[in-house]
């Protein structure tokens, strides 16, 4: 038995796969400089780093979309090189993206076997062979899905299945999961999470890419770390710490990750009273002051994004009252929001938050363009620099504001959409999953700057669903529970299972202020 001097994994068995050296060069842009990765048979194996550190590069040359141009590739011990992705999927690797690509109107199983399904003596699809077929791959998963099914209507969550069923049907033995759990709910994410064992334990090696570090200690065994185009760091994942991986991928220490700036509450800035819409939400009411982050935290499907949503005034309420600053705010009126100072940066940056194929400036400046506009034309000096004044205090990373909005990471998107905001003057900013997609050095400079905003009077009400970042950055925290308010709770008595107890309806928590 021999030990592998990459992991220090001790088995009899080759690695799954193996790169070494592999690099990678776009013009005068070197995306991979030195990557080496190690997957071993019945392993989950996290690929962690920040946007631009090389994951991608690497993925994709895995995956047989770019060849390297230098390096090497062994899979199950035999030399490989793929001109091709389906020489990549021929050799047993499959990649699970965050949004799968399927065909929305074909079944299941037509998605499953498309290009190859099983053909019977009269040179017909034998559909009755194919159902069998996946019917078999879905219960092997242990999921209750049906090979008839269209896949039009299923959740991001079954469609992923789908894909790992495919992969299955191809007999793939290296998986890689690029932010599987972006879009998922808790249960959805458990769900995948005990499909990743079951094909851990099947002898698969599982590359998993995600920038939420809980999954990284509740799945993974093992770690690899890029930076700036190469690995940096590689260790059992029993070895690390949240801190040490923060710390070997952005260079920072894991006390300047949360920002939390101390700051004594001032007045009320927003006040809700009551606030119900039928079948969603009911009697939500609760204030949150200048110089105050309230994060409202639950399951997915609490309600709570569409209460922020009802209170800027975009869904329609049965009852209750929004006050911003003692102003009552007329419902079912957002531009009427906006003019009282109510400011709201949506989950969904890309589809609700940005117009991607305008320039970056343009998006910065649109929520204002009319302090821009001159005898009815738009100045576009004015324009730049605005768009250059916020992207300084939110330290954006563009080289070209007139560049389309669509080319920057997820991480720039959001400060592109918190930039238009703040350039309203608001004084409540409602942000919906602030940190959702992007890598833990964007986090870390979101975070500051939501820091800065309370420092300055700002009063902040932020919908997350990532637990450390609540507790890392809240005053207060109101639970949500089937449409009500469960649990309002102080920031030095929450903690991780009190928020999860109120969210699951288990008991109703109230330490601290009453709303």
């Amino acid at each position: 038995m021999e030990t592998n001097l990459e992991t220090g994994n001790t088995s009899p068995l080759p690695p799954r796969l193996a790169l070494k050296g592999a690099s990678k060069s776009f013009g005068q842009v070197r995306a991979l400089i030195d990557g080496n990765l190690v997957l071993m048979p019945g392993e989950v194996h996290a690929l962690l780093g920040e946007n631009g550190a090389g994951k991608s590069t690497l993925v994709k040359i895995l995956a047989g979309v770019h060849a390297p141009d230098t390096g090497e590739m062994e899979i199950d011990g035999s030399a490989r090189h793929f001109a091709s992705p389906a020489d990549a999927r021929d050799a047993g690797i499959a990649v699970i993206y965050q949004e799968p690509t399927l065909f929305f109107d074909l079944s299941i199983a037509e998605n499953i076997y498309m290009g190859r399904q099983p053909i019977d003596r009269l040179g017909r699809i034998d559909f009755d062979a194919m159902h069998r077929e996946v019917a078999g791959l879905l219960a092997s998963l242990g999921v209750d899905l049906k090979p008839k099914q269209l896949v039009r209507g299923l959740s991001i969550a079954d469609q992923q299945v789908i894909e790992i069923a495919k992969a299955l049907s191809l007999n793939a033995n290296v998986l890689i999961m690029d932010e599987p759990t972006a879009a998922l709910s808790l249960p959805e994410v458990e769900r995948l999470f005990t499909i990743v064992r079951t094909l851990r334990e099947r002898g698969a090696a599982i590359l998993f890419i995600t920038h939420r570090l809980e999954e990284v200690f509740a799945l993974t065994q093992h770690v690899t770390i890029m930076r700036d185009g190469a690995k940096v760091f590689d260790a059992p994942t029993a070895e690390m710490t949240t801190a040490g991986i923060v710390a070997k991928m952005v260079g920072r220490d894991l006390a300047t990750f949360y920002p939390k700036a101390e700051v004594m509450p001032g007045e009320v800035r927003l006040s809700v009273r009551g606030l119900t819409r039928t079948g969603v939400f009911k009697d939500v009411s609760f204030d949150v002051r200048a110089g105050e982050i309230v994060a409202l935290a639950g399951l997915v499907g609490a309600g709570r994004s569409e209460v922020a949503r009802a209170i800027f005034g975009i869904d329609p309420l049965d009852g209750g009252e929004v006050h911003v600053a003692g102003r009552r705010l007329a419902p079912g009126r957002p531009e009427l929001a906006v003019k009282a100072g109510l400011a709201m940066v949506p989950e969904d940056r890309r589809q609700q938050g940005l117009a991607l194929e305008l320039s970056i400036a343009r998006n910065a400046s649109m929520t204002v363009l009319g302090r821009l506009t001159r005898f009815g034309l738009i100045s576009s000096g004015r324009e730049e620099s605005l768009a250059r004044d916020w992207g300084a205090r939110l330290r954006l990373k563009a080289s070209d504001l007139l560049a389309p909005a669509g080319t920057l990471s997820g991480g720039n998107q959001q400060k592109v959409v918190l930039g238009k905001w703040l350039a309203t003057g608001p004084k409540v900013l409602i942000i919906d999953e602030p940190t959702r997609g992007i890598d833990v050095g964007a986090k870390a400079e979101v975070y500051a700057a939501l820091s800065d905003l309370v420092r300055d009077g700002m009063a902040v009400l932020m919908i997350s669903s990532e637990l450390p970042e609540v507790l890392g950055m809240a005053d207060r925290v109101l639970v949500m529970h089937e449409g009500r308010i469960s649990a309002e709770i102080e920031r030095a008595h929450a903690n991780e299972e009190r928020i999860m107890r109120a969210a699951l309806g288990q008991d109703d928590i109230h330490l601290g202020r009453a709303a």
